[in-house]
């Protein structure tokens, strides 16, 4: 159930269309399907704003498809599916032809719906190799209305690439700073904008980059005013944050 669908039964209810005892049925019908190996959350959109995510790592190619219909059979809204494989990809296309594959991301998405929120979210790597993260937070943040642009191999190796280009950060809500290695990037960035930084640390970089967690350190340490960091290779998480922050500043501006 969704939030425009809960306003619609409560507008029924207000103009006499129908019955207290049938929109409680509505209302009251099953938040959760259990598949045994699986139980789906069908209220998340109706909080969240976005239907429940699946996340594909870890799960057997059998078990995907019935979560998808079950996600189809009871939400609306755009059906995403994260770190998929071209064997789950495989699997989802051969019942929904309509899902596209962004494999660079490794994110599947079955499109329901298109929304516009205004405003802009800017998404900025230190290198190439990050970009796999950032763009899933991009297809994120695009999927739930924003606009995004990207600003991709700009990292302190090179810091003029970034210097060269801050304009692009002039008109943004927030910014997702993605990096690896010693993750300083999200410091420089930090530095010079007046809007939120979401921090991304990615598990690029040699031995001493520990799988991420140098750059998660150097993030969380960042004397930066206005960085927040999520956990390494989140790319999801970051583009969702950055949503809610999106949308929480256009409502400001309408208000």
């Amino acid at each position: 159930m969704r939030k425009q669908e809960l306003s619609e039964i409560l507008t029924r209810i207000k103009n006499d269309e129908i019955s207290v005892e049938e929109a409680v049925s509505r209302i009251a019908a099953e938040p959760v399907t259990d598949l045994g190996f699986a139980k789906l959350d069908h209220h998340r959109e109706l909080r969240k704003g976005l239907p429940e995510v699946i996340y594909c790592e870890g799960k057997h190619r059998d078990m995907i498809r019935p979560i998808v219909e079950s996600l189809l059979a009871n939400n609306t809204g755009n059906i995403l599916l994260t770190r998929a494989s071209d064997e789950v990809f495989e699997e989802v296309c051969a019942v929904f032809p309509e899902a596209e594959y962004r494999k660079e991301a490794r994110f599947i998405v079955i499109r329901r719906e298109e929304s516009k929120s205004g405003g802009k979210i800017v998404v900025v790597t230190g290198g190439t190799a990050d970009i796999p993260v950032a763009e899933e937070a991009c297809i994120v943040a695009e999927l739930t209305g924003n606009r995004v642009e990207r600003l991709y191999d700009v990292g302190v190796a090179g810091v003029h690439r970034l210097i060269s280009r801050t304009e692009i950060f002039r008109d943004a809500s927030v910014i997702v700073a993605v990096a690896g290695m010693e993750g300083a990037l999200a410091s420089i960035v930090g530095g010079l904008v007046d809007c939120p930084v979401i921090a991304v640390p990615t598990s690029i970089g040699y031995g001493a980059n520990l799988g991420g967690l140098s750059a998660l350190l150097g993030m969380l340490n960042s004397c930066a005013m206005g960085v927040a960091v999520v956990n390494i290779d989140n790319g999801f998480g970051a583009g969702y944050i950055a949503n809610l922050i999106n949308r929480a500043s256009v409502a400001k501006e309408s208000a």
